[in-house]
């Protein structure tokens, strides 16, 4: 088979690093805890001395920051960085619970339960009365248990305006509460005692 001509790949260039920093100086920082601003050029050739790589960290600082460090344990915090900040994220999503014009008791308070769990989990929530046939014709009874739903649960959300009639469905939203965190109040400081009754007399 005749090879294909393909051309060869061009080694990819690290952004930041090295010869790709465009700034003239830096404000160069070593392992050794010495800073100096210098030329770029000169700094790079110091931290590949020392075997490390110049990497830019603060570049809109004035003059940019770089420090001399090895690339592959930088690439590695970074990564590390951005993983534990993801699972620190909560992202914020609709929890849809659906209910009848006609729904009882025990339903209710099963779906409400959950409702509860939602919001303090920081979920907003969508409570949907969802009418079949002529239940239509009784759209007022499935609004009042939209807003009885949202007064049961006043404690843990507040209500995103009034319930929504959007054809065979009435809806409302719910957003969960920020709840402040409370110091604690501080403790009482105690009275020194009182002297024995002899020693006041002598006083």
């Amino acid at each position: 088979m005749i090879p294909r001509g393909f051309p060869p790949r061009r080694p990819r260039v690290r952004e930041n690093v090295n010869e790709a920093i465009r700034a003239r100086e830096v404000r160069a920082v070593f392992p050794d805890g010495s800073v100096e601003v210098m030329p770029t050029q000169q700094a790079v050739r110091k931290a590949q001395d020392m075997g490390l790589d110049l990497i830019l960290i603060a570049p809109t600082a004035d003059p940019p920051v770089a420090k001399a460090m090895d690339y592959g344990q930088w690439q590695y915090e970074n990564k590390k960085k951005q993983h534990d900040a993801k699972r620190k994220q909560h992202i914020i999503q609709v929890k849809e619970l659906k209910f009848r014009p006609n729904t009882d008791d025990h339903d209710y308070d099963f779906k409400k339960n959950h409702a509860i769990r939602f919001l303090k989990e920081g979920n907003r929530v969508k409570a949907v009365v969802q009418f079949r046939g002529r239940e239509i014709a009784h759209v007022d009874i499935g609004k009042k248990l939209l807003l009885r739903f949202a007064g049961d649960l006043a404690q843990h959300g507040t209500i995103e305006g009034q319930p929504r009639l959007e054809g065979r469905n009435a809806h409302v939203l719910l957003s969960p509460i920020k709840v402040a965190t409370q110091h604690p109040p501080a403790a009482p400081k105690e009275k020194p005692p009182a002297p024995p009754p002899d020693q006041q007399q002598r006083s």
